[in-house]
């Protein structure tokens, strides 16, 4: 009796509450462990693949810091330069000279963003004058209105007085334009690059007569936009009649640029007496668009 109880025990121990050997269960319990494990570490791994992937296309969305603070510069650069050109189109030229003078900073701003613009221009018209200079003998005196960073002068042997309202160079006279320093009959070309800016563009026109020589050269280039009646622009014809009136006579105009104009004019021998007003046509400013 005690014998067969204890084989009863024995067999109880080798099994489980359900029955089942231990041996089995313990050999269970590790394959289940086993692939719970397993599961989790590619569980694990799909959500390190998952996040990195996120990362990677959210740091793929966001521009990087350098190249965003460049655009956001750009950008303020571009609104000042705008304002600037607005400012200078629509002011006289004393006003522009008395501005620039309490912030010359401004005017390298101005000049900066003016550049930019040029950037995108596939030909400069001082290029086109540059060429037409040496052309011509080295020796003629030249005073560039509205020089800018004078590339004029550093383009070309002959003598350049060049005029801006800021100087920012030893070679550039600062001045209102309707009021050089110059004697009278003393250039033998008066040059306008897109400078023809002030309200009072006229007046800056009557100095280059006053400067220039007898059969000195007068070369103006503007904007085509400025001489394009369709879209509220100044008769060029209208244009180079005032000039004529001024005591100049014309030679050519070139219009073949699809972004600038090309007047040539020289002044006349004898000059007649001032008799009537002359009829100046209106520059519309020149806006340039954001881009």
């Amino acid at each position: 009796m005690k014998e067969g109880e204890s084989r009863k025990r024995k067999r109880r121990r080798r099994h489980n509450n359900n029955g089942k050997p231990q041996d089995q269960e313990s050999y269970q319990s590790k394959s289940t462990a086993k692939t719970t494990a397993k599961k989790h570490k590619q569980d694990t791994v799909k959500n390190n693949e998952h996040h990195q992937t996120s990362a990677a296309a959210a740091s793929a969305k966001r521009p990087k810091p350098s190249s965003f603070l460049d655009k956001m510069r750009a950008r303020l650069s571009g609104g000042h330069f705008r304002m600037l050109n607005e400012k200078l189109y629509t002011c006289t030229g004393k006003e522009a000279l008395d501005y620039f003078n309490e912030n010359p900073a401004l005017f390298d701003m101005y000049h900066s963003g003016y550049q930019e613009q040029m950037s995108h221009w596939p030909e400069l018209p001082v290029n086109i004058i540059v060429k037409w200079l040496k052309d011509h003998s080295p020796s003629l005196v030249i005073a560039d209105f509205g020089c800018g960073d004078a590339r004029l002068a550093k383009s070309v042997k002959n003598k350049v007085f060049s005029f801006d309202l800021v100087s920012n160079n030893p070679s550039v006279i600062a001045c209102d334009m309707s009021n050089t320093p110059l004697n009278s009959s003393s250039v033998d070309v008066a040059v306008f690059c897109l400078s023809l800016m002030g309200i009072n563009f006229p007046n800056y026109l009557q100095e280059a007569q006053r400067v220039l020589k007898p059969s000195g050269w007068l070369l103006i280039a503007e904007v085509k936009s400025r001489f394009d009646p369709n879209t509220g622009g100044a008769d060029p014809n209208k244009f180079s009649k005032a000039v004529c009136d001024l005591g100049f006579a014309p030679v050519s105009k070139d219009f073949s640029n699809k972004m600038f104009i090309m007047f040539y004019f020289k002044k006349k021998e004898k000059q007649k007496s001032k008799s009537k007003e002359i009829e100046w046509p209106e520059l519309k400013p020149c806006l340039y668009k954001r881009r």
